[in-house]
Formats: C-alpha cells, structure tokens, sequence
C-alpha cells in the first residue's frame, strides 16, 4: 500500500515540475551566478614596495624631461629616436606605477621629478633616488647643444638608468618585490634599463671625438 502511495505523489508531482522548468525556460531568465569566490592577496604590501614604487614615478619623471629636450636642444636623429622610445615607455611605467599605488590606497605622487621625502628617526628629510641627476647637471644638460647635448644626455642617462637598476636590486635585496605587480614592474624594468645602458654606452663609444 506504501509503494503504490509513493508511485501516485511521484506521478503526480512530475507534471508540475516539467512544467515549471517550461515555464522557466520561456521567460528566459536565469538563476544569478555565485559570486567569484575571493581570495585574500598571497603576499601583503610591504614599506618597501610602496618607497620603491613612489621613487620610482619620480625617477621616471626626471628621464622623461631629460628625454623632452632633445628636439629643441639640436640632439641628433639617433639620439631623438632613443628619447622619443624612453618617454613613451617610462610615461606608461608611471601610469601603471600611480595605479598600483591607487588600487592599494597608498600615496599617489605626481609625476615630478625630485628629491623623495622620507622619515629618518623621526625627521622628514629629503634624498634622491640612486642615479637622479642634481640640479647643476640638469642645467648643464639644458645648456648644452648639439653634439654636446647628445655625449652629455648618454653620459647622464646611462648614470641615471644604473640608478634604476639598483634600486631594483635594494628592493629584492631586503626581501620585498613579492607582489605580483612590483615583482614585474621591477623585472621589467631592470631588463629594459640594462638593456638601454648597453645601447648607449655602444652609441658614446662610437662618437667623433670619444
């Protein structure tokens, strides 16, 4: 009796069933997804991280205007080509740099080239970032013309882009550079810095005179 009882629901309850699943299907809704689960960050935002990036922008800013000269300042065709390569990449460097900053809700600095303010035992100082040209070979690049300003700007920017480097090597060197973003950023830029060193150093070698 007991069977025949649970056939009869079974069969009854079926019909229903198929025809809500009908119904479902002809109002053309569907169930909202679940939520994509979320996952806490594999390595938090270190001090480190933040002064490298922030010190970075600035350091990035400084090449940029260097770069900015060379039309107006008689540099030559190959060394204009070099500069117009360096402000498109380090423009877009400092764009990502200033985002990664945003997304942690950090600091955002401006795109300005100078000193970095830091706190030392409790006292803000000021300090350049390793290779940052100082204020009297910015003007004496800005007064140079021509081929001048073409060995000097290789001269300078080569001393600049080592700086770079370093502080790449800084910032894996006290164990930091672990999060996805800056680890790559900082790869991407050791790798694309040395390898402009070594263009230009070729390009100074090889000038008349030198």
């Amino acid at each position: 009796m007991t069977r025949l009882r649970s056939r009869i629901i079974a069969t009854a309850i079926l019909p229903v069933l198929a025809i809500a699943g009908l119904q479902h299907g002809a109002s053309g809704q569907t169930p909202a997804p679940a939520p994509p689960p979320v996952f806490p960050a594999l390595y938090p935002v270190t001090d480190a991280d933040v002064h490298f990036i922030s010190g970075m922008i600035g350091h990035h800013a400084q090449a940029i205007i260097m770069a900015g000269w060379a039309p107006t300042h008689g540099a030559s065709p190959s060394i204009q080509t070099l500069c117009q390569r360096i402000i498109n990449a380090q423009t877009d460097e400092i764009a990502l740099m200033q985002r990664w900053l945003r997304d942690r809700h950090q600091p955002v600095p401006d795109a300005k080239a100078g000193p970095m303010k830091m706190m030392m035992n409790g006292v803000e100082t000021e300090m350049l970032m390793p290779g940052m040209l100082s204020d009297a070979q910015m003007k004496q690049l800005d007064a140079a013309r021509g081929a001048e300003f073409d060995r000097l700007f290789l001269r300078f920017m080569i001393q600049h882009h080592r700086g770079a480097v370093t502080m790449v090597s800084e910032l894996f060197a006290a164990g930091a550079g672990q999060d996805e973003g800056v680890f790559k950023m900082a790869n991407d830029i050791q790798a694309d810095q040395t390898t402009e060193i070594n263009r230009m150093t070729r390009m100074y070698l090889t000038m008349p005179g030198d």
